[in-house]
């Protein structure tokens, strides 16, 4: 896949196909589109592009305002469309001036002047411009008024429930790990740097590996004991995850640590990617360390025993 940054200097497209959005998570309902997206441009014998703005349009209308999460960090998302075929990304700046523009704007001055759209492909529930003002009624005029094709796909189910970036949110803010993994159609991730901590696990026969993540904005799941798979420079590990403010050993901050299996080495300063598969169990104060303990040995089995019934 190709990245361009900016919607200057770019290259001159073949039939280029497009779609447009945040994409927060490219989950199964981004992936369906994109499957048309590719259809429709190999039908042209044309190219697939997405573009998207960066940044989060919230980061930079509402500075002051810190509750904003993202299922993926840019970086993520890249990798995540790079997999599902996507040819170009376009990564547009997202500044207040653009904020302005109004639907027309963005459809002609820049999908269709800057890019050479041919073809626009969009999701069930699109919109788009100024306060997200364009929908789907006002493309359909804009379409046959400046002469490009459009399509829409309809909504991607699971269980019967439409599948959509808030929708995954809401269930990893439940500690519904699996829910949100069935609407993502992969195990929810995310990436940081191991830092030292306190290294108490390691007095109970449990060391930890604490986890700081760069991007503050990005999701984190409830608080909770998790099965989770580690990356760590391409080996892959078993696990246990806590995130929690680890009320038996009277923690002060909510912190992210992981319990590797089967593992000794000093990973202190690496970067490491957690997958997270399954909540074990919320997290809660036990009557003593020992207690704790205790339940961290059941906890072992059972991530254990899950993990060998997945191979």
């Amino acid at each position: 896949m190709e990245i361009h940054q900016g919607i200057e200097n770019l290259p001159k497209f073949r039939n280029p196909v497009i779609t447009t959005g945040t994409m927060d998570g490219v989950h199964l309902g981004h992936l369906k589109i994109i499957q048309c997206l590719r259809e429709e441009a190999q039908k042209s014998e044309g190219e697939s592009i997405v573009f998207t703005l960066w940044p989060h349009p919230r980061i930079v209308l509402y500075p002051e305002d810190n509750q904003l999460r993202l299922l993926n960090t840019l970086d993520e998302r890249m990798n995540l469309l790079s997999k599902a075929g996507v040819e170009h990304l376009i990564i547009c700046p997202f500044t207040k001036k653009f904020s302005r523009l109004t639907s027309l704007q963005f459809i002609r001055d820049i999908l269709l002047q800057k890019i050479g759209a041919r073809k626009l492909i969009v999701g069930y529930d699109h919109h788009f411009g100024r306060n997200r003002s364009g929908s789907y009624e006002d493309l359909k005029k804009l379409s046959t008024g400046l002469g490009f094709e459009l399509f829409r796909v309809t909504q991607q189910l699971v269980k019967n429930t439409p599948v959509s970036s808030t929708k995954i949110r809401i269930a990893l803010e439940k500690g519904q790990i699996e829910k949100s993994n069935e609407m993502l159609g992969y195990d929810f991730s995310f990436t940081g740097k191991v830092t030292e901590g306190k290294k108490v696990g390691a007095t109970i026969g449990f060391p930890t590996a604490n986890i700081e993540i760069a991007e503050t904005y990005k999701m984190i799941p409830a608080d909770g004991v998790y099965n989770v798979k580690i990356r760590i420079d391409d080996k892959m590990f078993y696990g246990m995850l806590n995130i929690g403010f680890r009320p038996t050993l009277y923690g002060q901050n909510r912190t992210i640590e992981v319990h590797l299996l089967d593992f000794a080495e000093n990973i202190y300063g690496k970067t490491l990617t957690v997958f997270v598969s399954k909540i074990l169990r919320k997290e809660k104060k036990f009557e003593n360390v020992q207690k704790l303990k205790e339940q961290l040995m059941l906890d072992e089995k059972e991530t254990r025993e899950f993990f060998i019934k997945g191979k």
